[in-house]
């Protein structure tokens, strides 16, 4: 029997993408490749990552595609709606990052807090009391109190932690959250949340509704010298309203692993801000996580022989 052709679009862990193709005809190509709208003809399978957006274009180009995966959590780069009415299945890994993004959450939290250098030479003892009493850090992190801009998956994860290290923790979220999965948090409408805490985190999803929700009401209501930081989907925050008011509160912060769009623009307004500090989207960027995440493959092949995948994305829960 002819293999079904599966179409690789980003990077896969090696050990995913080998298992994948020992039962399917995989081929590695990218959206911009000349002969991507070929093997898109006759393809039955295609895997993508962050950069790849499936359009309805794309999908009128493709009458055999049966399955459509994303090797991450987000889904913003793939028409749903388009796809579902093809009858065509969406898969995702929820739960693949989550530990990965805490984790950058927590660091970047300490980067912000705690001021650090590591020794190369001898101090005598004048630089060694200076060097002690400049790196006295104003906070700790039970004095401060913790604001989650959605409880879901991740911000769930982010308020255990944050128990964990005795933080105050205030969240606003969109849905009502089961006591037994707040960890101590505090529901608090939008303002309010931002207007208490000390160290406010994003973890809300990129849908339409959301475009630019971190605006400049949003920073208005912030501290003059919180810790923002964003680590969801860089559409959610107003990259102006961000870069004013980091400029007239010096004493904020500001840390955004992800924007729009990726790569960061020359002519970006986040740029050359002393208390702006960008990562490379990598929150997520961890080798256990990508490894799951590159796991979505099992269940390209479950829908491929029949059988009813693991994690598909549905109507309703997006």
């Amino acid at each position: 029997m002819t293999k079904p052709l599966v179409i690789q679009t980003e990077d896969l862990d090696a050990e995913p993408a080998a298992w994948l193709a020992e039962r399917c005809e995989l081929v590695r190509c990218g959206q911009d490749e000349p002969e991507f709208g070929s093997l898109l003809a006759r393809a039955s399978g295609l895997v993508v990552r962050t950069y790849t957006l499936v359009t309805p274009e794309l999908l009128a180009s493709a009458p055999d595609l049966r399955v459509v995966a994303r090797a991450g959590v987000g889904v913003d780069n793939i028409d749903l709606e388009s796809c579902w009415a093809r009858g065509i299945v969406v898969l995702s890994t929820p739960g693949a990052n989550t530990r990965a993004v805490v984790e950058y959450v927590f660091a970047a939290i300490f980067d912000a807090l705690r001021p650090r250098v590591y020794l190369h030479e001898a101090l005598d003892q004048s630089r060694w009391n200076a060097t002690r009493k400049s790196l006295e850090a104003p906070r700790q992190l039970a004095d401060c109190t913790l604001g989650i801009w959605g409880m879901g998956r991740i911000g769930s994860q982010v308020a255990r932690a944050a128990a964990a290290l005795d933080m105050p923790v205030v969240y606003h979220d969109l849905r009502e959250i089961d006591a037994a999965l707040r960890f101590g948090a505090e529901p608090l409408d939008r303002d309010a949340m931002l207007a208490r805490a000390d160290i406010v985190t994003v973890h809300i999803d990129g849908r339409k509704t959301n475009y630019r929700v971190v605006d400049a009401g949003a920073f208005g209501s912030m501290k003059p010298d919180v810790v923002f930081i964003n680590s969801s989907r860089g559409v959610v925050v107003d990259p102006v309203a961000c870069a004013e008011f980091c400029v007239d509160h010096p004493e904020a912060t500001a840390i955004l692993d992800v924007h729009d769009p990726e790569p960061v623009a020359e002519t970006s307004p986040l740029l050359e801000i002393a208390n702006v500090h960008l990562s490379p989207h990598i929150a997520g960027g961890t080798r256990a996580a990508k490894l799951e995440m590159s796991w979505v493959v099992r269940d390209v092949w479950r829908v491929l022989s029949g059988e009813a995948p693991e994690h598909p994305v549905l109507p309703g829960t997006v």
